[in-house]
């Protein structure tokens, strides 16, 4: 990895930076915070937040402008999924949409596909998701069995997908399909759009947490999409999809850093109010250093989190570095998530408060994007060893 240029030390807190995330942090506690037990309840966040969000240049905020993004970097995404977490909004969907599948279509799709989607996301108008793991492969890609095959000017498409997030609201998908031999060759690309002949979805249902992310199951049934739908270069889907992952993977680190400052923050807050024994709970020892245990770790989540932006906007791929960072994060957010419950007690047990549900989020951090048992083998693997 690159050295960070600490010649510039207003990297961390350029203006500009503290301005953006001033009005994220806004627009999210203003228009989205208010209503996320009913997301929950619905299952979803509404469309038109998707388009106020659109309106605030919040979606593919980091891609160009000539395609309707708004030109931003690395921190900007950290920064978009880090306050929607706090504002108590488990509408993953809205960040996947940004630093995932936004990055597919302009890094391997064709001029056309990337006129014809990125604007429309970037509004708001269309909504997308990333369509990869399947019922018998999860994380292992290399052995994705639905297929992909030739007819005419298009293709036929056949298998399954599940645990897609945001499956059920959205307009089209990125999937992975096989369309060449077994192993890590022979996956290609596609776009599905939600009206495909042969598509159908089904939603996931009683889920331990995410409530307001809807996942599901994606069927295809001799599912057909013309020639123009297949993104990159056919067989090899697999070196894009390995790429993308670090998108994910940075997003997610994002999300527990999120998670974890929302959990201390409304500790310190109880804290202070709450009395025992004749003074406030911030007073006794046994808090305090449960306090300042939270605290240590989310400095090092933040400062290694911004050492692998910084190093990717440099043009560098720090995956060993990225797969450290997501066991590290979802570790570290599994202890705070603990002792912030600790420090609440009862109350903090009660439905309704950012401990509770995010004290429910700390396993699908830790298991999507990659689990932490195969982050450490990748990191190590990358360490060449």
């Amino acid at each position: 990895m690159a050295v960070i240029d600490f010649k510039n030390p207003d990297w961390y807190e350029e203006e500009d930076i503290n301005i953006f995330r001033e009005a994220v942090h806004g627009f999210y506690a203003r228009e989205m915070a208010p209503h996320s037990e009913s997301f929950r309840k619905n299952k979803v966040v509404d469309r038109k937040y998707w388009n106020m969000a659109g309106e605030m240049g919040l979606l593919n905020c980091a891609i160009p402008e000539e395609y309707g993004g708004g030109g931003g970097d690395y921190r900007h995404e950290m920064i978009i999924m880090e306050e929607l977490v706090k504002a108590n909004v488990d509408g993953f969907g809205l960040s996947l949409h940004n630093a995932i599948v936004a990055p597919y279509i302009l890094h391997f799709g064709t001029e056309e596909q990337k006129q014809k989607w990125l604007p429309r996301m970037a509004s708001g108008e269309l909504v997308g998701a990333i369509a990869m793991s399947e019922p018998g492969t999860g994380s292992d890609l290399q052995n994705v069995k639905t297929n992909a095959k030739k007819d005419g000017n298009g293709w036929v498409i056949n298998g399954s997908k599940t645990f897609i997030t945001g499956g059920m609201e959205s307009d089209y998908f990125v999937i992975g399909a096989r369309t060449g031999g077994q192993g890590l060759a022979g996956i290609s690309l596609f776009f599905v759009e939600k009206d495909s002949p042969g598509f159908s979805r089904a939603p996931l249902s009683k889920k331990m947490g995410w409530w307001a992310s809807n996942q599901a199951s994606l069927f295809f049934d001799d599912c057909r999409v013309p020639a123009t739908n297949l993104m990159g270069q056919e067989d090899y889907g697999f070196i894009a999809i390995m790429n993308n992952f670090n998108n994910e993977r940075l997003t997610l680190i994002a999300g527990c850093l999120g998670m974890m400052k929302a959990a201390y923050e409304d500790s310190i807050e109880w804290a202070k109010q709450r009395e025992t024994f004749g003074k406030p709970l911030i007073k006794h020892q046994v808090i305090r250093h449960k306090i300042a245990d939270m605290s240590a770790k989310i400095d090092a989540v933040e400062s290694y989190m911004n050492m692998i932006c910084w190093n990717m906007e440099q043009g560098e791929t720090p995956i060993a570095e990225l797969s450290k960072a997501k066991f590290f994060s979802t570790k570290a957010l599994e202890f705070v998530a603990s002792e912030a419950m600790q420090i609440l007690g009862g109350a903090g047990y009660l439905r309704g408060n950012r401990v509770e549900c995010i004290y429910r989020e700390v396993k699908v951090m830790a298991i999507g994007g990659g689990s932490e048992e195969i982050m450490r083998d990748l990191a190590v693997r990358q360490m060449g060893l």
